[in-house]
């Protein structure tokens, strides 16, 4: 079977064609600037990466662009688009109504909908993007896989907010989580690297990246997730602010004079470790600028590592233990420093990291050494592999 992954944005459309049985990816790409110019970036299996600009109103076109790519008669990797036999979309927030992936049809796009004044920003592109497939690719199966659908299995005494319980009942004010389907992933993958049963296992995922989230996954369920209602809620992350205490932000408005909107960007576009440096809020400028001597990329760098070492102990507080802590995204995965930052808070759980193994990046790799209590693991996460698979089990 091959499955077309589309993981749409407001203005941008990354893409994947993965072949079910072998999980090759047979092709991958993104098309950027949409409503504004127009660029679609291609790359066939074993071929050269292509980049062309061409205009595309709408999203329609943007996928129109993909298919086209994917059938030439020269780069192409398909025939027909008749052997596209699924798509699998990424949706950001699925809200209470969806804990598992679904087969699309027009009642679940309704229900997305409803969803959208929970992520403004992510729903609505979302759905402009299976309309697009719809309109270009009609009859073929397409299946919704939730970010926030891996969290449903959080208890109560995790999800809810001490506010009134009113609003959770109106509103469905409460914790959702993010990253779900990358959670899941690597937590099912350390299990299988570690060679144990995925429900025997106390699993701590760190998705670390300009989003950054921590997740508690004991016996193969999501228990507790550092994002929230958005994804602003948690970690210090690149942009956005993290975990902060409401009085500051009403002192701030008042101070600086801001309106609501006002106030959400900061805590969103200009927080961050990009905020507390000045700086950026690439990693890798953090790194060079702090042993360069630059102080305030020093200490946002530290301010991100305590936050995740924070978060790893209340959750393994949270599990009464843990026995495997994973690093993922483009932070984790290939950020040494950072890692061995975050791990040198963690010796009372008797954690020892190997420091020749540290030095890999973004391959799969034992972190830890062999007297570590705890395994640490680097596992690369595969969000649409996981999406393919997901639309491979619902479609069959």
């Amino acid at each position: 079977m091959n499955v077309l992954v589309i993981n749409c944005g407001s203005s941008s459309l990354k893409y994947q064609v993965i072949h079910s049985e072998s999980e090759e990816v047979l092709a991958k790409g993104i098309c950027e600037r949409i409503g504004i110019d127009g660029r679609i970036v291609y790359q066939p299996k074993g071929g050269e990466k292509e980049i062309t600009e061409s205009p595309m109103p709408t999203h329609t076109e943007a996928v129109k662009m993909v298919l086209d790519a994917l059938i030439h008669p020269v780069t192409g990797v398909l025939k027909s688009l008749d052997e596209i036999d699924a798509v699998g979309h990424r949706l950001v927030h699925g809200g209470e109504k969806f804990a598992a992936s679904v087969l699309i049809d027009e009642e679940v796009i309704a229900a997305v909908e409803e969803c959208s004044d929970l992520a403004p920003l992510h729903n609505p592109a979302n759905l402009i993007g299976v309309r697009a497939c719809q309109e270009v690719l009609k009859g073929v199966p397409m299946v919704g896989v939730f970010d926030t659908a891996f969290h449903q299995t959080m208890p109560m005494e995790a999800y809810l907010y001490g506010i009134p319980y009113e609003y959770y009942e109106k509103y469905k004010v409460r914790k959702y989580g993010f990253h779900g389907t990358s959670h899941s992933y690597v937590s099912k993958r350390a299990a299988e690297i570690l060679d144990k049963p995925y429900e025997s296992l106390k699993t701590i995922v760190c998705h670390l990246g300009n989003g950054a989230s921590v997740c508690a996954v004991k016996g193969g369920k999501s228990i507790d997730t550092s994002m929230g209602l958005s994804p602003l809620e948690g970690l210090v992350m690149g942009t956005r602010s993290g975990d902060i205490d409401p009085s500051a932000v009403e002192y701030i408005a008042k101070k600086e004079n801001l309106d609501m909107e006002g106030i959400m960007k900061v805590l969103n576009k200009d927080s961050g470790v990009y905020g507390l440096s000045g700086l950026s809020s690439d990693f890798r400028d953090l790194d060079s600028a702090a042993q360069e001597g630059n102080e305030r990329a020093k200490t946002a760098r530290d301010v991100f590592c305590y936050r995740v070492a924070k978060y790893i102990g209340s959750y393994a507080a949270a599990m009464n233990g843990v026995d495997v802590i994973c690093f993922t995204a483009g932070v984790g995965e290939n950020d040494g420093r950072v890692r061995e930052s975050i791990c040198s808070y963690l010796g009372f759980l008797g954690i020892e990291i190997d420091s020749e193994a540290n030095k890999k990046r973004g391959e799969e790799t034992t972190l830890s050494t062999q007297d570590s209590k705890v395994a640490v693991l680097l596992v690369p996460t595969d969000e649409e592999l996981a999406i393919c698979r997901e639309t491979v089990a619902i479609v069959s």
